[in-house]
């Protein structure tokens, strides 16, 4: 079998890993690439492969860096069908519809822009459109955890949880190679989530494992305990309502979001923060809250018994506002007074965040908070790194307000996490990093050779391994 990552290979984003086996292609994700926009969009618009002869997609969440390209997959002649989780694909329904529209708004926006600038380069037109995506969507077949299902011949897959986002999954395969008869076990962590996070399960151990590619995101950093993450969220509240500040969270819609409104939930209850308006500025983060509510079967036991068998929802009280149209959007910038505020996109490519950002990160009386992994090149490192100058929509913005960094909101396993996991697994022969910065992964792969994981391979965007 060959294993070549087109995406998410040294870097962060665009997860698209293609296996070839027995005559047959399937691949592994194939998600969106985030980042310098000029680099990406020619990243994302160019498939160094013939579409229509890829026979199968296997995704493990739907995280738009590891579902948003594959409208443009289908777009491109993909006929064949996407397996993932029941409640994988009951997000995407959203999230890539959701994806198209914000794509098509924003090249509307941009060509409205460019048409005031005298001699200004038309801006290139959506990557994909809705009606790309509704087709895309048809291809998809929802599956069960560690329910066996046959891929191609020769290839069975089962799901196990991966404790990211509600439906992520590991996807484990058993392989017979017809030509060599060999059998063997192969494995793809997707994207690895922690123990003890609120909401979701943690993450399950794999079965026995001969080869398995794992994300490398957090590889040489540990994170902030997620116990004291309430604390920080209170502490920075507190002090932004002090000077008569906002909070502005970017945030992705899925897990991120519905984690902070649990906590900010906890707080509210026990009167640690003031009374004050919290808006879930973002359609997309409202559907997919509804999502959570139909799939109990993803939830830990805490949640599960306030959902299901109290009857409580955690994703709604007091002051609590989801909102939906434009025009309640745009009213936020009038509101005078402290407020919350978490919108989309969580790396602050694209969406509703870059207005509210536009519009109050030169206030020092302010806080933007930054609550999820930030890919390099994106708008949101640039501002987690603090820098005093960015651009939005074209145009420099000064960083005034203050920037708060909150790793323990991080879905991601980091290093302590991430060797744990790796000690659990039975029957390992190799390992291929993906899923990480060259830095991150460089790092990691040291100490999986010190912990005894002498066979690590640091995956090559474009490169084929033998796998096998």
């Amino acid at each position: 079998m060959k294993l070549t990552s087109f995406g998410a290979a040294r870097e962060v984003t665009g997860s698209r890993h293609l296996l070839e086996v027995n005559g047959k292609r399937i691949f592994l994700d194939f998600g969106m690439f985030q980042g310098h926009r000029k680099e990406s969009d020619v990243k994302n618009r160019n498939l160094p492969f013939d579409a229509s002869k890829i026979d199968a997609v296997i995704l493990s969440h739907a995280h738009i860096d590891h579902s948003g390209g594959l409208p443009l997959l289908v777009k491109n002649g993909f006929r064949g069908p996407i397996y993932s989780t029941f409640a994988t694909r009951d997000l995407c329904n959203y999230m890539l519809m959701d994806s198209a529209y914000i794509q098509e708004k924003d090249a509307e926006y941009m060509k409205l822009k460019m048409a005031k600038k005298k001699g200004a380069q038309a801006p290139m037109e959506p990557l994909y459109t809705v009606d790309d995506a509704q087709k895309c969507l048809g291809q998809f077949y929802g599956v069960g955890y560690e329910r066996a299902f046959v891929v191609t011949e020769g290839v069975v897959c089962s799901f196990y949880d991966a404790g990211h986002i509600l439906g992520s999954s590991q996807i484990h395969l058993v392989i017979y190679e017809k030509e060599t008869n060999k059998r063997y076990t192969f494995a793809f962590t997707g994207d690895l989530g922690r123990k003890n996070l609120p909401i979701l399960r943690d993450p399950q151990v794999l079965p026995p494992t001969d080869y398995l590619m794992i994300e490398s995101t957090y590889g040489n950093r540990f994170h902030e305990s997620i116990l004291d993450a309430g604390q920080h969220l209170q502490d920075t509240i507190n002090r932004t309502v002090k000077r008569g500040g906002k909070i502005i969270i970017p945030a992705f819609s899925v897990e991120r979001t519905q984690e902070l409104v649990y906590h900010l939930n906890l707080l509210w209850q026990k009167k640690l923060i003031p009374d004050m308006p919290i808006y879930v500025d973002s359609p997309l983060s409202a559907n997919v809250t509804e999502v959570f509510m139909n799939h109990p079967e993803c939830f830990d036991a805490e949640t599960f018994k306030e959902f299901v068998v109290n009857r409580k929802n955690p994703f709604g009280f007091g002051k609590l506002q989801y909102t939906h149209s434009v025009d309640e959007s745009k009213a936020l910038n009038n509101y005078n007074g402290p407020c919350i505020i978490i919108s989309a996109s969580g790396m602050c490519e694209n969406g509703r965040i870059l207005h509210h950002l536009k519009n109050n990160i030169e206030d020092p009386r302010n806080t933007i908070m930054i609550v999820g992994f930030m890919a390099k090149d994106t708008l949101g490192r640039k501002i987690e790194d603090k820098q005093p100058i960015v651009n939005i929509f074209g145009e420099p913005h000064h960083v005034r307000a203050e920037v708060v960094v909150m790793d323990a909101f991080s879905g991601h396993a980091d290093r302590s996490d991430l060797l744990d996991y790796l000690s659990q697994i039975k029957g390992l022969k190799k390992i291929f990093l993906v899923h990480g910065e060259a830095e991150q992964q460089a790092a990691f792969k040291g100490y999986l050779n010190e912990s005894g994981f002498k066979d690590v391979t640091m995956n090559e965007p474009g490169q084929a391994n033998e796998v096998g």
